[in-house]
């Protein structure tokens, strides 16, 4: 079955396929403008090879976790981007995702005692090991990428500004942060905007960071920060700022969701949400992530997402697809992770380190080659809250973003670039 299914899908490049005990197929043809993309691999019996083929979203990541496939010949994003280069040829092996993805429609929405232990599995992990990839903030989420030399630290700044205008903010405004994770993004309106923020998350490990980082004189009248789901917040804000939470909230919640922002905002405010989006109705090849990276999660389609914000009275304000950054903020990520490999080994151990990469390289993939990408949604209760044209979103109209900064050598300004960051 796996053999039948890499005949059809290489074409571009070439793999060779060594299934232990004796058996060894090629695929593709080799490209000499890009050796990277002549890999091979070993499987470890047929049995894994069988598996691979019947669904390859599951078990693909399963045998690189448990080192039931071994790349022999170049490394394991060689490996995701040869497929990735290639994934217009994939024959169908996502009947069993559809399938899924019906059946979510009706599933009971996350409890809070399932949502916070979903929260535990990734978030309540070691600092250490988030400090050793992440920039310097902590952002775990998509950075904005305002030149293509920028470095991780300034495009996760970027991101933050970019939010930071489309919330529209004033001095002393009332701002809820949901999903406020190592508090980086609360911190970051408090010190720029002068508003007063709470920020709400569910991992034990995240709260304890981020009440320590609001103990600093600059924020500390400002920010707080709770152990407490999004559907507990009690009272109205003026502003909602959610980034990177969407996606544990699950198909089922989706409407709850947006009828709690509407509830939480008064009666002139804003909301942006930033979340990981899809192209396409049926969601699926996200099996492996579900399994063991994200349980519980859910990636969105626009559609889903428009249609709950309807139900809400919300008004849509404004939408951006942010295309092929968080394919770079996971390029950042995975070096970072592959330079400080050996410390994350001595914290977990050699199965967490092939789990990790393998994610970070499935998600780049992803982002780089799939449906994926990142949607900023703007919402308001009022049509006349927000000025009707988008000049106070751009960077040189705003006193927040920070300026012109070094990148190898060079000097670039985020209105320079407009256009370039797709």
């Amino acid at each position: 079955m796996l053999q039948a299914y890499l005949g059809a899908l290489i074409q571009q490049g070439s793999l060779t396929v060594r299934v232990n005990p004796n058996k060894t197929y090629h695929f593709g043809t080799s490209i000499p403008e890009r050796p990277d993309l002549d890999v091979a691999i070993w499987i470890n019996s047929p049995w894994t090879a069988f598996k691979i083929g019947l669904h390859p979203y599951l078990y693909f990541g399963e045998a690189v976790m448990e080192a039931d496939l071994i790349v022999e010949k170049g490394s394991l994003w060689n490996l995701i981007e040869l497929i990735g280069l290639n994934l217009r040829h994939a024959p169908d092996r996502g009947w069993l995702s559809r399938l899924l993805h019906g059946i979510k429609r009706f599933l009971p929405v996350h409890s809070l005692t399932a949502s916070r232990a979903n929260v535990a599995h990734h978030y309540d992990l070691s600092e250490k090991l988030y400090r050793l990839f992440l920039d310097e903030d902590m952002q775990y989420s998509c950075a904005y990428f305002r030149c293509p030399q920028a470095s991780l630290e300034e495009a996760q700044i970027a991101k933050k500004d970019h939010i930071a205008d489309k919330l529209y903010l004033s001095p002393g405004q009332s701002v809820l942060d949901i999903g406020c994770g190592w508090g980086g993004m609360a911190l970051h309106l408090a010190q720029q905007a002068g508003v007063n923020v709470t920020g709400v998350t569910l991992s034990t490990e995240q709260l304890a960071v981020a009440e320590q980082r609001a103990l600093a004189p600059s924020v500390n009248a400002r920010v707080r920060f709770e152990l407490c789901d999004y559907r507990e917040v009690t009272g109205l804000f003026d502003r909602i700022v959610s980034v990177g939470m969407f996606e544990h909230v699950g198909l089922a919640g989706f409407d709850g969701y947006f009828q709690t922002v509407a509830d939480r905002l008064k009666d002139d405010g804003v909301a942006l949400i930033h979340t990981i989006g899809r192209r396409g109705k049926t969601g699926g090849r996200s099996a492996w992530l579900n399994k063991y990276i994200f349980p519980g999660g859910y990636i969105p389609s626009l559609s889903e997402i428009t249609d709950a914000v309807e139900k809400s009275g919300l008004f849509i304000t404004d939408i951006e697809s942010l295309r092929l950054h968080y394919a770079e903020t996971c390029r950042h990520w995975r070096e970072r992770f592959l330079a400080h490999r050996e410390e994350i080994a001595a914290l977990y151990d050699e199965r967490f380190c092939r789990m990790w990469e393998f994610y970070l390289c499935y998600c780049e993939l992803g982002f780089r080659y799939g449906d994926l990408m990142v949607f900023q949604v703007q919402l308001s209760k009022c049509l006349d809250t927000l000025p009707i044209t988008r000049d106070y979103m751009m960077p040189q109209a705003s006193a927040r973003v920070a300026e012109p900064e070094e990148a190898n050598g060079e000097v670039f300004k985020g209105a320079a670039y407009l256009g370039q960051t797709g």
